[in-house]
C-alpha cells in the first residue's frame, strides 16, 4: 500500500495536502510506522498537536489534520459544514493516504468528530483516545452558547477574521481553555485564527458550522459507542469549564473498550499543547499495549 496518495503535495508551512471529496485537506506529519491521526476542535488547527508529533514520531506515523475550513484545508463543497461532513472528510483522508486502521485522537469538537468516525467505521479504529470534548447531549456545552448565538446572528465570521491579526484578542478568546494563556507565544495564539484573516469564505463556513451545532448528532451514536471494542483511552483535565469530568466518566462507562480513564488535575481544554508530556506518556503506553482489552472504569490515574 502506498504511503502517499499521488495527489498529495507539500505546502510552504511544512504541511502536506491530500485530495478528498471536500477539497485539498492539509495536515502535518512526523515519524513512520503505524499511523495515528490527531483531530483538533473548532477554530484551531493541526498546530494544537505539535508536541505530540515531536515526541511520538519514534513509534507512530503521526498525522495532525486541519479540519475543513480550518488551517490550510479547503472550505469544502457547497452546502452546510456539519460535524457529519467533518467525519466523512476524515474517512476520505484515510482513504487518500492509503490508511486502513489508525490510532484516533481527538480534542474539543474534534473529539466528537472522532467519536462519529468510530461509530461509522469501527474497523478503521485501532485505538481511540478522547481528551476533553463534546459528548452526547453536552454539545455544544452551555459555556459555548454565547459563541453559537454570535454565529446564528451572523456576527462570528467578522470576529474570527479580526482575531487573526490581533494576538492580544486571540489570546483573550482562547484564555478560558488554557491554564496559562500568557505563556503561549503571540504567533501561536494568533496563528490559530490567522487563516480566517482575509478569508471571508473560510470564516463564513466556520460560522455556519457553529450555528448548526446540534447534539442530536452525538446523542444518536450512543448505542454505537456502547458496542465499540477498540482499546480506548480517556484523558481529561479537571478544570475545564466546557467539559466537566462527569463526561469522562460517561464515556468510560459507555465504551466497553475503555482500558484507562486518566484525570489531569487543574488541566483545561487545550492541555495537549500546555501539558504535552502527560498526554504523550499515556498515548505511548496505550499504543505500546494496544492489545489490552477490558474495562478501565474506575482506574483513574491523577497526575501532579
Amino acid at each position: 500500500m502506498s504511503i502517499w496518495n499521488t495527489e498529495s503535495t507539500a505546502t510552504p508551512t511544512g504541511r502536506r495536502s491530500a485530495a478528498t471529496r471536500f477539497g485539498d485537506i492539509a495536515f502535518l506529519e512526523a515519524g513512520s510506522g503505524p499511523a495515528a491521526l490527531f483531530v483538533h476542535g473548532v477554530f484551531l488547527n493541526a498546530d494544537l498537536w505539535r508536541y505530540q508529533l515531536e515526541d511520538l514520531a519514534d513509534i507512530r506515523r503521526c498525522v495532525a489534520v486541519d479540519l475543513v475550513a480550518h488551517g490550510e484545508s479547503a472550505c469544502g463543497p457547497g452546502g452546510a459544514l456539519t460535524m457529519e461532513r467533518q467525519a466523512e472528510m476524515i474517512l476520505d483522508l484515510l482513504d487518500s493516504l492509503g490508511l486502513d486502521a489508525v490510532d484516533l485522537v481527538g480534542n474539543d469538537s474534534g473529539g466528537a468528530i472522532v467519536q462519529l468516525v468510530a461509530a461509522r467505521a469501527p474497523e478503521r479504529v485501532r485505538t481511540l483516545t478522547l481528551t476533553n470534548c463534546d459528548t452526547h447531549d453536552n454539545w455544544p456545552p452551555a459555556a459555548f452558547a454565547p459563541i453559537r448565538d454570535m454565529a446564528r446572528d451572523g456576527l462570528l465570521a467578522d470576529a474570527l477574521g479580526a482575531l487573526g491579526g490581533d494576538p492580544a484578542a486571540a489570546r483573550s478568546a482562547l484564555s478560558s481553555g488554557l491554564e496559562h494563556p500568557d505563556d503561549l507565544p503571540d504567533d501561536t495564539v494568533s496563528g490559530f485564527f490567522a487563516p480566517f484573516d482575509g478569508s471571508p469564505a473560510r470564516a463564513e463556513a466556520v460560522q455556519g458550522f457553529v450555528a448548526g451545532m446540534d447534539n442530536g448528532v452525538t446523542v444518536a451514536i450512543r448505542d454505537d459507542l456502547a458496542r465499540l471494542l477498540a482499546p480506548t483511552l480517556i484523558v481529561w483535565g479537571t478544570a475545564d469549564e466546557f467539559f466537566d469530568i462527569s463526561w469522562a466518566t460517561w464515556l468510560a462507562e459507555t465504551i466497553p473498550g475503555t482500558v484507562r480513564c486518566v484525570t489531569l488535575e487543574g488541566a483545561k481544554l487545550f492541555f495537549p499543547i500546555e501539558r504535552p508530556a502527560e498526554l504523550n506518556r499515556e498515548l505511548r503506553e496505550l499504543w505500546t499495549n494496544s492489545g489490552a482489552t477490558g474495562s478501565g472504569v474506575g482506574r483513574s490515574r491523577p497526575h501532579p
